[in-house]
Parts: C-alpha cells; structure tokens; sequence
C-alpha cells in the first residue's frame, strides 16, 4: 500500500515581487519534495496568472518599513521610486541567484502544481478568463476548500 502523499494548500493575495516570491518558492520546493500543492490565486494576487504580467511585478517602497533603503520612508512616494526599488530588488534576488518568478512558476507547473483562480475575483475585477495563462483553472471558494479540506499544510500569503 503506497503512502497517502502530503498535501499544501497556499492563498496568494499578493502580486507585487514581495508577495508572490513566497507563494512560488513554497509551492514549487514543496512539489520538489512530492508533495500535491494547490495555490488559490484571489485579489491582487490574481495578478500572478495574467499572461506576460509575472515579469512586470514591482516593488512598492511607499509605506514598506522593512525596505532596507538608505532613504526616508516619503521619499517613496516619489516619482519613479518604485522602478528603483523593483530594480533593487532585482538586482539583490540576481545576486542571490534567485530564480526569476517566470521560473519558478514554470517550475510549479512542470510540477503539477495546481493553479485556482478566483472566479468571485475575475469577477469584481473585471478579468475574462483569456487574459490568464493556460495551465490555471477557474473556481470559486468551494474549489479552494475542497481542495484544502485534507491538506496537511494551508498558508495564506
């Protein structure tokens, strides 16, 4: 009798880099590590599934406290700032030898990975389903709970 494999359930609300690093990085490790992982992709997060808009995610360094810059928090709010601070942050994950989220969401799919969008999101935000990639599917809440239902992990991010 084979073993009954882990289970995670992620809810991505996120889309700026800081938010969607985390769901991609848990989702595709723990796939690595056989485990069946579903992200619920609701709200912003969203975002994450539109085609040709992983790559363009910014960084958002107006009211971000933790941002390690070396300039005054109103400076943030500045014209262009947040192409410098995506362009930082770019710059620190290169160095890091980060994946890029493109990858690690490529990765997530070869996985098996599965991928819910919001249908109540889609919805209020106006997004037809043509406008998201391929490999997602569409579902409510009810999708999300059922498939989290006997998940041994549930992380909302």
């Amino acid at each position: 009798m084979s073993e009954k494999k882990k289970k995670l359930a992620i809810i991505a609300s996120k889309a700026d880099i800081p938010g969607a690093y985390p769901p991609l990085i848990l989702a595709s490790t723990a796939a690595a590590m056989d485990y069946e992982v579903g992200i619920f992709f609701t709200f912003f997060g969203l975002n994450m599934l539109k085609k040709n808009k992983l790559n363009k995610l910014k960084v958002t360094p107006a009211g971000e406290t933790a941002m390690p810059m070396p300039i005054p928090q109103i400076v943030g709010m500045l014209p262009g700032m947040t192409d410098v601070a995506t362009a930082m942050m770019k710059s620190w994950m290169k160095g890091a030898n980060v994946a890029k989220l493109q990858e690690l969401m490529d990765l997530s799919i070869e996985a098996g990975v599965k991928l819910i969008a919001c249908q109540m999101t889609m919805d209020v935000m106006k997004i037809k389903r043509k406008h998201l990639i391929d490999e997602c599917e569409v579902g409510g809440a009810a999708a999300m709970l059922e498939f989290a239902s006997d998940a041994d992990i549930t992380l909302y991010i």
